[in-house]
């Protein structure tokens, strides 16, 4: 059973392997090494800040680069060794999930799809009295069957792909903390980085690296349906989004923190020691937090009552 699993492992990945070298630029192969190019780049840029300390970033800065020394209690070579692992096996994940596209089919798909929004869309348009011209009525139907297809399905799929994933991540990170035997052995990994930092967001024991990051997203992917080149932009945008709530510096133009309640300064109380119980949900909400009380508010860092706390 094992060998039967290493061979289709090893079988997938040559498959993988060959369409790089065909076509590097295939929206499946796209979606294998952009988020990984993603993560090394975006993460550069915040190690670079820490190390030339500009003090225009320096004030937004959320922890000292002595506090860093003092309290992670991991080495950098570290972090990125393990780093690289699960990356390796995000690539083995995605080489079973993703499979070549067939242009010509996939052509075929869109026209049928669109053929049927613009079916359903002329049946209601009918409805509307005060449409009477037949060209404008047809052009009308073809824009809004081309809004569904390209835009409003799509922002479906990403938005219910960040509520999978969210909620994914919420209850499997809960439990990595409450079950005394699955932190000690494998989420006691992340936690040795007190003060956080770009290059640790994917810094994990690499059977929690599996459960949640990996499999996350591959639920994420195959339970909204989307495309390999969809996929590609999602899996990027969320490996953007975590390396951004790792990466020690609060800043307030930055979009990945404005925009969404759950960003650096809300993960970071969950690393030190007043907050490692609360603040479980990444990357994108905070809701399931609020839901269930496990929420520690990110400017005040008061804890709630006693009766909300987790075990």
């Amino acid at each position: 059973m094992l060998s039967n699993m290493i061979d289709y492992i090893l079988q997938a990945l040559s498959t993988s392997y060959h369409s790089i070298q065909k076509d590097p630029w295939a929206d499946e192969i796209l979606a294998l090494w952009v988020p990984i190019a993603a993560y090394w780049i975006y993460s550069m840029i915040f190690h670079f800040l820490m190390i030339a300390e500009i003090p225009y970033f320096e004030q937004y800065r959320i922890h000292s680069s002595e506090d860093s020394d003092k309290r992670n209690r991991v080495s950098v070579k570290r972090v990125l060794g393990m780093v690289t692992l699960q990356q390796a096996i995000q690539i083995i994940l995605g080489s079973l999930v993703l499979h070549p596209v067939n242009l010509q089919l996939m052509a075929a798909q869109q026209e049928q799809s669109l053929g049927r929004l613009v079916s359903y869309s002329m049946n209601a348009l009918n409805l509307l009295p005060f449409i009477s011209n037949p060209d404008r009525h047809i052009q009308l139907a073809l824009n809004i069957a081309n809004a569904l297809y390209w835009v409003v399905i799509p922002g479906a799929q990403f938005f219910a792909a960040m509520i999978i994933m969210d909620t994914h991540q919420y209850f499997l990170h809960r439990l990595f903390h409450l079950n005394k035997f699955l932190y000690k052995h494998f989420h006691s990994h992340h936690h040795r980085l007190y003060v956080p930092y770009a290059f640790g967001a994917l810094y994990n024991h690499p059977v929690e690296g599996f459960l949640l990051d990996s499999l996350g997203a591959t639920l994420a992917f195959e339970l909204t349906r989307m495309t390999p080149r969809m996929s590609m932009v999602f899996f990027t945008f969320s490996t953007l989004k975590t390396v951004d709530d790792h990466c020690g510096y609060y800043l307030p133009w930055n979009p990945l923190q404005f925009l969404f309640g759950n960003n650096v300064k809300y993960h970071d109380i969950h690393h030190q020691a007043y907050g490692i119980k609360t603040n479980f949900s990444q990357p994108f909400f905070t809701f399931w937090d609020k839901l269930l009380g496990t929420e520690m508010n990110a400017d005040a860092r008061q804890m709630r009552p006693k009766s909300n706390k987790t075990n």
